[in-house]
């Protein structure tokens, strides 16, 4: 389906027969669309717009300049604009570079609840407004369905693609933020998982803080995924981003059910509890005793190095980790390079890859297509400023780039019967 404005017959005030359009009109988050202008004269200037309004109710815009071709067409996937937010060939380079309105936003929201994103785009020539369509994104595919989980102490929503049939699995566990990572989850269960978006703490009655977090919580949730209906085979997968991907890689080597982990700006090593004022140092426990981590000021101390180092060559199945070599929160490239020499050193016998983004920072990978600028965010929980790194453009072609081989890694990795 594609969404048409023909200038002289719809838009009114056209001169000449110019057609925006963008094509299909509705996508999912991680697809781009075809931008294309047509019905102009070759060599001609036109602009194109783009505006939408985040889920914090701020208006965000962008304009890139473009010159017709040959046969007087504008496409935003095949040129390049001459001038404006951006500059190279990107179809959704338009999305992407927007920048908010305001002064005192820090960072784009997503609309609530998994709604969909609209965006609207407009032609202007010679300074007038020539046609305008729209754009939709959606956060959750056709036919997902969402089912809240209260079990015993387990906390989270469970995402099931559409159809009856059976499907491979992914756990998906939080950073630092706490509660639900229900976006990660919604994109995995629109492309063919089951997702199981866990909450650990910061959620309902589950603790406030990261702190003394028992990781056997996670292995009830395995056993818990154990028992679906909707899951197929004896593996699942097990994702997590910045503490969430420090936890990720913990759960990994831990239990064997495990098959595979997708890490995003993980960290080596296992850090102390935050993030604010919290009861006890350490993040993690098993077994009632508190697992051994490192304090950032001690990072230089080798011993403590490697008491709280992470055993990730006791992994039952590959590891994909993503990062960014411009992370300004922590050094999450050098730590999962640090991981990637470790299973170099142990021969481990399944594959691993460190995707690294020279440009990217702190969301490095993030799935999806959306405003990437961002200014240092405000931390949730404890209030402080953090500073992520990475340029727009960075982390967006780190997104980009990243979500399909995402995908890949783990169809390849969770087929029925592994």
């Amino acid at each position: 389906m594609k969404w048409i404005c023909f200038a002289t017959l719809l838009c009114g005030g056209a001169l000449l027969g110019q057609t925006l359009e963008v094509i299909p009109d509705h996508v999912l988050l991680d697809e781009a669309a075809t931008i294309r202008v047509s019905g102009l004269q070759a060599g001609d200037h036109a602009t194109i717009r783009a505006e939408l309004t985040d889920g914090a109710g701020e208006r965000w815009t962008s304009q890139a300049d473009f010159v017709a071709d040959a046969q007087g067409t504008v496409d935003a996937s095949r040129q390049p604009p001459v001038a404006g937010s951006y500059r190279e060939v990107s179809a959704m380079g338009l999305v992407w570079s927007m920048m908010p309105v305001s002064k005192n936003v820090r960072g784009y929201q997503a609309p609530r609840n998994l709604a969909p994103q609209t965006i609207e785009f407009q032609l202007a020539r010679k300074g007038e407004k020539e046609a305008g369509v729209r754009l939709e994104q959606a956060a959750v595919g056709p036919g997902v369905r969402r089912i809240p989980v209260s079990d015993g102490d387990l906390r989270g929503i469970l995402f099931v693609p559409a159809g009856s049939e059976r499907h491979a699995a992914v756990m998906v566990v939080g950073g630092s933020n706490g509660g639900v990572p229900t976006r990660q989850a919604a994109w995995l269960a629109s492309r063919g998982f089951v997702a199981l978006a866990l909450a650990y703490f910061h959620y309902e009655d589950l603790p406030a803080m990261l702190e003394a977090i028992p990781l056997e919580y996670f292995q009830r949730g395995l056993a818990w995924m154990a028992q679906r209906p909707e899951i197929a085979g004896s593996h699942v997968a097990v994702m997590g981003t910045s503490r969430g991907g420090e936890l990720a890689l913990q759960l990994g080597s831990m239990f064997p059910a495990f098959g595979a982990v997708v890490a995003y700006v993980p960290a080596n090593v296992r850090y102390p509890a935050c993030c604010g004022a919290t009861r006890v140092p350490y993040a993690w426990t098993w077994g009632g005793r508190p697992l051994a981590f490192l304090m950032p000021r001690f990072a230089g101390n080798a011993a403590m190095a490697r008491d709280a180092a992470i055993e990730v060559e006791r992994t039952h199945g590959p590891v994909l980790m993503i990062s960014g070599e411009d992370d300004h929160l922590w050094h999450s490239s050098e730590m999962a390079d640090a991981v990637v020499a470790r299973l170099k050193r142990s021969h481990f016998a399944y594959s691993f890859e460190n995707l690294k983004y020279p440009h990217a920072g702190h969301s490095s990978g993030r799935p999806g297509i959306q405003p990437a600028w961002h200014a240092p965010m405000r931390h949730p929980i404890s209030g402080r400023i953090n500073d992520l790194g990475g340029s727009a453009k960075g982390d967006a072609e780190s997104s980009l780039d990243s979500m399909p081989k995402v995908l890949e890694f783990l169809r390849k990795n969770l087929a029925e019967g592994k």
